[in-house]
């Protein structure tokens, strides 16, 4: 028999992982950090101490008192945090889950049972270890009692060991006596609250002299220094009382066999399929169990025969429902763009009982399985794919009918999340867990199977949260809408692109020069140390932050330090210029496709609000406060024989304000086509309309477009350099004008903390979890959030159904133009120039009747021969 056994304290651990790690959660929005962290002290600890034996104690809820005063002070203790309260639950199942033994006791706290086991084990000749973030149980310790004590801090644990003879070297006492110092000494985060006027060293001091309270007081005259004396013989009841609330109970009465602690594996079936969920990918590589084959696994089929395929897609053309998955013929090389990798086959599936891997080759070919499978689609009445966009290319379907992408589905029930693959939505809907190691057949057929079996789930809870006609009548048509400007693309002129380039670089070794000139040295001004060090102490320049890797340079301190500085100023512009040349100039090269086209990728499944993004390049984050940023704009360029329309929305997001808050006054200023910044000037600064001066509008536009983003009187105050009792007031002063404003978003925060998320015009819901963390910080940034979210996701619905018009209209009327960019509010369309007054009214049509709001929506319109012409 193994005689050695591993106590651990369920809370402490729990806790000390919390905080020690960043936050993290899993696909379903639960937070994990704590059970991550706790495993991995637990894993370790075990992996050092070898046990035959482990026990995990855990407090009761509501644990009873040891002292008539106790309650006095344990009330006073923070409550949980609740990002943590959630995981205590988790730990427990997932330890049951491994077959490690727990336990609580209502009446007794999980340190008296463990003081209690750590007894009776070392009694029956055990060797025992204690886990615990808490010091208190270093009164435990024994020459075969030893109190391990994990410290986590920026993911990294490190473990303090104490045996008896450990605490006496570290703290001077015994750990019998550690409980005396205690007494005096007090502990505010164990609420034990020990005796006024005596810390820590003057309370060892005493025990080293006296051993224990009880021996101290009967030479309470002889204690030194005299403020201890005294101190101690007027509150004697309190280090009385605070001994026994140091004491640990070692002879506590509760049910415990041995044997059940016993361990065995702790790598089940059932513990991996929690790992799974949990997404402890981490982890997962200490099972050595094969996830449990799923009963629609065994009817997998892998087809690579024509005759065979034919057959399948008959059957699936008969079917209400199709699941479907393109697959990569892995073995090629990939080029640049992954997309024209060999289509390798596809994953179908049209019911429980037909799931089919069908492969290329033997007359299968690529277009034979596009033109099949989009044969099949356009006869079921719902065609299910995960990403259907990426395969468009491959098919012939040309609308969203009776498509039905899963991955937009998940997207819009929980947009919080960074990616919505099919192995998620097996495991959220379908509770199916895929192996990481299944061949690649089985996982081909499983995408196609979760399409099918999960798209009838995602539709139903759709409907529960009432964005089912978001999906169909928005999301679905946009699919395709994207994929257009996709294939569109928009062209750039390389040469002057190239040029653009050369001109940022001449302006950006100006600038190294002068920074030179300024500082009297040359450095590494990419280097935020060398930089802060040449500012802050060989420069002088004062209101440098240290940090502890160096003076912090980050945008925000500069740019308080640039109006008095001019050496600053360049540097913030050279700091400018050099990201529009990495990114821009030097960057955007790189995608020019060989017809002298970009092709960015359009993603609507990225933001939480609902605003579209783009990658390979990020043509939405083309900078526009600077000339030179916009400047680059005018390397894109129409075909020949076409010229560029720009639309772009004025002011929506004021607009859709206007429209929720129905606010009168905000309503009619709209209606009567006023300049909304200067009535808002006017009326908040009480002067004429007329006689508002540039400042003054200025100061009210920030307020108007701050308000749509929740700001505070800080951030107001920091926009405008005002002070903030200033930029209070003028908040103040704009709600008094707009009152239908303040109760709207006062209403939508009521509604997002009652309900846990905030809704768009078109039923689109963002979970506002920060507003349940105990942090105030994050409680705050969810009532901005709050504020802003319904908002900013009506004005992205707004300006996706405009798209989803015009290219309707296009494709209606087989036009020669083409919709290439959207940019947020904007829309870029390459004219051919026979077309160019129908596409102007086609604009403004789709985009200013998308939506009928109780105040108008207005779209600038320009044309030009490059993007920064028709801007």
């Amino acid at each position: 028999m193994n005689g050695k056994i591993v106590l651990i304290d369920g809370h402490s651990i729990l806790n000390r992982a919390f905080y020690g790690l960043p936050d993290l959660t899993n696909s379903e929005g639960l937070h994990t950090n704590a059970v991550y962290g706790f495993l991995t002290i637990m894993f370790r600890i075990l992996e050092e101490e070898k046990p035959g034996y482990l026990t995990v104690a855990f407090d009761v809820h509501a644990p009873t008192f040891r002292h008539e005063m106790y309650a006095e002070y344990k009330g006073t203790r923070k409550p949980m945090a609740e990002e943590l309260r959630q995981q205590v639950p988790v730990i427990k199942e997932v330890l049951h889950a491994m077959g490690v033994r727990t336990i609580e006791c209502a009446g007794l706290e999980a340190d008296d049972l463990l003081g209690t086991l750590s007894r009776r084990c070392e009694e029956a000749g055990m060797e025992v270890s204690v886990i615990s973030g808490d010091r208190d149980l270093l009164q435990l310790a024994t020459e075969h009692v030893k109190i391990r004590i994990p410290k986590t801090k920026q993911g990294r644990t490190e473990v303090e060991d104490y045996y008896a003879r450990d605490v006496k070297e570290r703290y001077q006492v015994t750990p019998q006596e550690f409980i005396d110092v205690k007494a005096l000494m007090g502990d505010a985060s164990d609420n034990i609250p020990g005796v006024p006027s005596i810390g820590e060293k003057t309370a060892t001091k005493i025990i080293v002299e006296y051993h224990s309270i009880e021996n101290a007081h009967e030479h309470v005259e002889e204690l030194k220094p005299p403020r201890a004396s005294k101190a101690l013989a007027e509150h004697w009841d309190m280090a009385v009382m605070s001994k026994e609330l140091a004491t640990i109970h070692v002879n506590a009465d509760f049910p415990y066999e041995l044997e059940e602690a016993r361990l065995g594996n702790l790598y089940t079936e059932e513990a991996y399929e929690y790992f799974q969920r949990l997404q402890f990918k981490n982890l997962l590589s200490r099972f050595d169990v094969k996830t449990p084959v799923s009963k629609i696994e065994e009817r997998f089929r892998e087809i690579t025969d024509l005759a065979a395929a034919e057959e399948v897609f008959e059957a699936a053309g008969k079917a209400e429902c199709i699941g479907a998955c393109f697959f990569q013929n892995m073995q090629e090389v990939l080029p640049l763009f992954a997309g024209q990798a060999e289509v390798g086959g596809i994953g179908l599936c049209y019911s429980d009982e037909d799931v089919y891997c069908i492969r290329m080759g033997n007359g299968i070919t690529q277009e034979w399985l596009g033109k099949k499978l989009s044969e099949a689609a356009g006869k079921t009445d719902r065609f299910v794919m995960f990403d259907i966009k990426s395969a468009l290319r491959y098919l012939a379907i040309e609308d969203a009918k009776n498509c039905f992408d899963a991955t937009v589905a998940a997207y819009l029930l929980n947009p919080l999340k960074n990616n919505y693959t099919y192995e998620d939505v097996a495991r959220e809907q379908l509770k199916l867990i895929i192996d990481d190691k299944a061949a690649e057949s089985v996982k081909v057929c499983y995408e196609a199977y979760t399409a099918y079996a999960g798209s009838a789930m995602l539709w139903e809870k759709l409907k529960q949260c009432q964005m089912d006609r978001l999906f169909t009548e928005i999301e679905m048509p946009l699919v395709f809408t994207l994929y257009a400007m996709e294939q569109n693309g928009v062209k750039v002129e390389a040469e002057a692109l190239k040029f653009y380039g050369s001109q940022l670089g001449s302006k950006i070794t100006e600038l190294e020069k002068e920074i030179y000139e300024d500082a009297g040295e040359t450095f590494n001004i990419n280097s935020p140390k060398q930089l802060g060090v040449v500012l802050f102490e060989h420069m002088k320049i004062p209101g440098g932050k240290k940090t502890k890797t160096g003076y912090s340079t980050a945008a925000d301190v500069l740019e308080k330090l640039a109006p008095d500085y001019p050496v600053i100023e360049k540097i913030l512009e050279y700091r400018q210029y050099s990201k529009l040349k990495s990114t821009y100039a030097d960057g955007l090269a790189n995608y020019i496709c060989e017809d002298g086209r970009i092709r960015s990728k359009f993603h609507q499944t990225i933001t939480a609000t609902g605003r579209l993004s783009s990658t390979e390049p990020n043509l939405q984050n083309i900078p526009v406060r600077m000339e030179l940023g916009r400047l680059i704009r005018k390397v894109f360029i129409p075909e020949d024989g076409y010229v560029f329309v720009d639309a772009d929305y004025s002011q929506i997001e004021l607009r859709v304000l206007a429209h929720c808050s129905g606010d009168p006054n905000l309503i009619e200023a709209y209606r009567e086509q006023e300049d909304i910044h200067r009535i808002t000037a006017s009326q908040v600064f009480h002067v004429p309309f007329e006689e508002v001066t540039s400042q003054q509008r200025r100061n009210a536009k920030a307020v108007n477009f701050g308000i749509v983003y929740g700001i505070s009187s800080f951030g107001l105050s920091q926009d405008l350099s005002i002070t903030k009792k200033e930029a209070a007031q003028y908040i103040e002063d704009y709600f008094k004008t707009y009152p239908g404003i303040k109760s709207f978003l006062d209403d939508t925060v009521k509604h997002a903390k009652k309900m846990g998320y905030v809704v768009t015009l078109f039923g689109r819901r963002r979970p506002v979890p920060e507003l349940a963390s105990s942090n105030f910080m994050q409680r705050s940034f969810g009532e901005r959030v709050a504020m802003n979210a319904p908002i900013q996701g009506t004005a992205a619905d707004i300006i996706k159904i405009a798209m989803i018009g015009v290219q309707r209209r296009l494709r209606e009327r087989q036009m020669r133009s083409r919709l290439v960019l959207q940019v947020h509010d904007e829309l870029l369309i390459e004219a051919y120039k026979p077309e160019l007054d129908e596409i102007k009214n086609i604009l403004r049509e789709e985009m200013e009747q998308a939506v009928s709001l109780d105040v108008p929506l207005e779209v600038d319109m320009h044309t030009g021969e490059n993007w920064y012409e028709a801007k």
